[in-house]
């Protein structure tokens, strides 16, 4: 409970600034549908992660929790132990009730429900383009060209932690472009972002690095070597510490077909080599898909926005078209995607026209831009944020 204890426990009505206190590490409270949960303890046996529920303490978390949440009945039993009150003041604002008016609509029209022929096949052309790796290489053998071609293929396949992807995600869907909350733009050690963060960095001093550069070195280091490097270290790290053996298996099993099917063909050296190449392929597509949809758009600290404003803020879709559905795995829907993160991504694209619809309602752009231009966007924005922090850190150390 909160530092009040035994007078604060008597209460069952609370005010919003009162609620607002209780967001810190040993003392959390948050709002769902009007009424008040502790999860401090609670926080740490979260399923999804201690993280993603603690970045709503002493705020409204409604919209969050019902969006990442489909069997909501199921998962609200958990919530009667931790009950301690209500809220004096329910934030009935118009855009919510629009919002939550929509999600009832998506319900209805079925949208939440996947189709299990689109995944079978989404499978199916993933384990095809698999074995044309494989035969690549076992039919015209192991010279560059059968090797590039095989690598080709076998760039779209990965294996990894569900556990450990949902950990970093659900942070990032939660508090997307969320200053201290996200960890997509927690990387001030080699870049800036935002109009912000370039102030923020410049001002503390603790870093000199050429960050009115970073437009020109983002292509050559981050797209390529982010999964090689960095996903590679956390993903390990993350089973392990946490001890998930069941991730363990499934990622052995993934590392054992792998080099079954590679090292008597081109030996230990070359399968490591073939391994990290694929996987810079991987890292380049997975990056320039992603960051396209958000780096351009705003980054600021938590203002606590109505959940609609909030991605909307924070993403940008890119053109329906049969290769951008197909090359960004239906992810060029990024709006309706951050919107509602458990609807199945075959069926955003018949939401779009009516989150359109809403967004023109309350005077809130939906951006959709052309494939190019959102990839040329990354690069804009970087240059712009690495010239605020050139300003600003000529007026703050060098003036």
């Amino acid at each position: 409970m909160g530092k009040g204890g035994k007078q604060e426990q008597q209460k069952t009505v609370y005010t919003w600034d009162e609620i607002a206190k209780h967001d810190k590490r040993e003392d959390r409270w948050m709002v769902i549908q009007g009424e008040v949960y502790n999860i401090t303890n609670w926080a740490r046996k979260h399923p999804g992660g201690t993280k993603v529920i603690s970045h709503y303490s002493g705020q409204d978390a409604t919209d969050a929790f019902t969006a990442f949440h489909n069997d909501l009945p199921s998962v609200k039993k958990y919530l009667k132990p931790l009950h301690v009150g209500s809220v004096k003041d329910t934030q009935n604002r118009t855009i919510d009730e629009d919002f939550r008016k929509l999600r009832s609509t998506a319900e209805q029209m079925g949208l939440f429900k996947p189709s299990y022929t689109y995944f079978g096949l989404y499978l199916g052309h993933i384990m095809v383009l698999e074995l044309l790796a494989a035969f690549t290489l076992i039919y015209f053998g192991v010279g560059w060209a059968p090797f590039l071609i095989s690598l080709a293929f076998y760039g779209i396949s990965q294996g990894a932690s569900p556990d450990w992807w949902n950990h970093m995600h659900y942070q990032h869907h939660a508090k997307p472009n969320v200053l201290d909350k996200d960890p997509d733009v927690r990387v001030e050690q080699l870049f800036v972002v935002g109009d912000v963060m370039p102030v923020e960095v410049a001002k503390s001093g603790k870093s000199s690095f050429p960050y009115n550069q970073q437009h020109k070195y983002f292509p050559f280091f981050i797209p390529p070597l982010l999964f090689p490097l960095y996903f590679q270290f956390m993903l390990f790290r993350h089973v392990y510490t946490r001890k998930l053996w069941i991730d363990v298996i499934i990622m052995g099993s993934y590392f054992f077909r792998f080099c079954f099917f590679l090292v008597p063909l081109v030996g230990w050296g070359w399968t490591f080599f073939y391994y990290e190449a694929f996987r810079i392929i991987e890292s380049t597509w997975f990056v320039w898909v992603a960051q396209s949809n958000h780096i351009p758009m705003n980054i600021d600290h938590d203002d606590q926005k109505p959940w609609l404003k909030l991605q909307m803020a924070a993403t940008c879709d890119v053109e329906k078209s049969f290769f951008n559905d197909w090359f960004t795995g239906h992810l060029n829907f990024q709006i309706e995607h951050h919107l509602f993160p458990t609807m199945p991504r075959h069926n955003l694209y018949k939401i779009q026209p009516l989150v359109q619809s809403l967004c023109k309602k309350h005077g809130i752009p939906h951006e959709v831009k052309s494939l190019y231009q959102s990839f040329a966007d990354i690069i804009k924005s970087l240059k712009h944020s690495g010239e605020i922090w050139s300003a600003a850190y000529h007026q703050y150390h060098l003036s």
